[in-house]
C-alpha cells in the first residue's frame, strides 16, 4: 500500500472502532511546549485499549504511529509526524477506588487520580499532584517529584502486547528505574494501572498537595509553555545546578529560553519553534560538558517526523 492508502485504511479502521479523527492536525495544540508541525492523522480513541488496538493495526499496516498522552514530555519536529498519532480519551468513570487501591486507565490525567485519592482519604500520591501527564505516561517514565515516584505506589499494570494479548504485570516485572520502565523498549501498550495507597487524613493530604503546588508555582516558570524538567538528574548533582553553574540561565535560541527562574526548564516565550528548542538543548549539553564535565541527558523525548531507518 502507498502511504495515502495506509492512512485511508487506518482512518476507516479507527472510525469503525468509534474513534474521532482529525487530518493535518497541528501538534503544537497537543503538547505542553506548544511547538511542532502537523500530523497526517490524529486519532482520538474512546479508551486506552482501543488506542492500543489502533496502534497495533498501524504496526501491521506498516504505518508510522505513536500513542500520545498529555503531550508534556515530547518534542515533535517542525516537520510534524508523517503517520498516525493516537490519543486515548478515557471517560471520567475510568477511575475506580477499592479500599486502599485505585485503578485508573492510562489516558486519565495523573492530577485527576490525585484528586480521587484525596476524595477517598488515601495518601501516597501527593507528590504527583501537579505533574502534567497521564497515568500511562507516568508509568512509562516512572514519573517522580519531591522525593516520591510511581515505583513506590504502583501495584500492577495492564498492557496490550504486540500479539494482541492483554497481560497484567506485577510491580516486580515493570523494570521501573529513573525515568524509565519496561514499556520504553518492550513495544507493549499500557492500558491501566493499580496504585496501592494508604488511608490518611483528608485535611493533611489536601494541605500537602497545596504545599507542593505552591512550591511549584514559586520555583518553576509555570506561566510559560514548557516540558517540565528538560534534563534528567546527573548522578551526584542536579541538572538545574550545573546548567546555572555553566552560565546558561536565561540563555536563548530564537524564542526558546532556559528559564531565568529555574535552569532545568526550557520555556517557549511565544512563537518558539522545535528547531529553536533542539538547538538550545544541544547548546546546553555541549556547554555543561565543557564547563563542568557532566553529561546531560534530555528527559524530553524527541519524536522524528518519519521512522528512523
Amino acid at each position: 500500500m502507498t502511504h495515502r492508502e495506509k492512512l485511508g485504511f487506518i482512518e476507516a479502521y479507527a472510525a469503525d472502532k468509534g474513534c474521532r479523527i482529525l487530518k493535518d492536525e497541528p501538534l503544537r495544540l497537543h503538547t505542553s511546549v506548544r511547538t511542532g508541525g502537523s500530523c497526517d492523522l490524529m486519532v482520538f480513541a474512546p479508551d486506552s485499549e482501543t488506542a492500543a488496538r489502533v496502534y497495533f493495526k498501524c504496526k501491521d499496516t506498516e504505518l508510522y504511529s505513536m500513542i500520545l498522552g498529555n503531550g508534556s514530555n515530547v518534542l515533535f519536529t517542525d516537520k510534524g509526524f508523517r503517520g498516525a498519532v493516537i490519543v486515548p480519551e478515557d471517560p471520567p468513570g475510568s477511575i475506580k477506588c477499592d479500599g486502599e487501591r485505585i485503578t485508573a486507565s492510562a489516558g486519565v490525567k495523573l492530577s485527576t487520580v490525585c484528586k480521587a485519592a484525596l476524595d477517598n482519604g488515601l495518601t501516597g500520591l501527593e507528590f504527583a499532584y501537579g505533574i502534567p501527564g497521564t497515568v500511562g505516561g507516568a508509568v512509562y517514565m516512572n514519573a517522580g517529584a519531591y522525593g516520591g515516584e510511581i515505583k513506590g505506589i504502583v501495584e500492577s499494570v495492564r498492557a496490550v502486547l504486540p500479539s494482541g494479548k492483554v497481560k497484567d504485570f506485577t510491580a516486580d516485572g515493570l523494570m521501573l528505574g529513573y525515568r524509565t520502565s519496561r514499556f520504553a523498549h518492550s513495544g507493549e501498550v499500557i492500558t491501566s494501572a493499580v496504585f496501592r495507597l494508604e488511608s490518611g487524613d483528608r485535611d493533611q493530604i489536601s494541605a500537602k498537595m497545596e504545599e507542593l503546588i505552591k512550591r511549584r508555582h514559586d520555583r518553576q516558570p509555570l506561566e510559560y509553555p514548557s516540558f517540565g524538567s528538560a534534563f534528567k538528574r546527573p548522578e551526584g548533582t542536579y541538572a538545574g545546578l550545573v546548567i546555572e553553574q555553566s552560565g546558561l540561565k536565561g540563555a536563548a535560541v530564537g524564542r526558546a529560553q532556559i528559564s531565568p527562574k529555574h535552569a532545568n526548564f526550557i520555556i517557549n516565550l511565544g512563537g518558539a519553534t522545535s528547531s529553536d528548542i533542539i538547538e538550545l538543548i544541544e547548546l546546553t549539553k555541549r556547554t555543561v560538558k565543557e564547563k563542568t564535565g557532566y553529561t546531560l541527558e534530555p528527559e524530553v523525548r524527541l519524536i522524528p517526523s518519519e521512522p528512523v531507518k
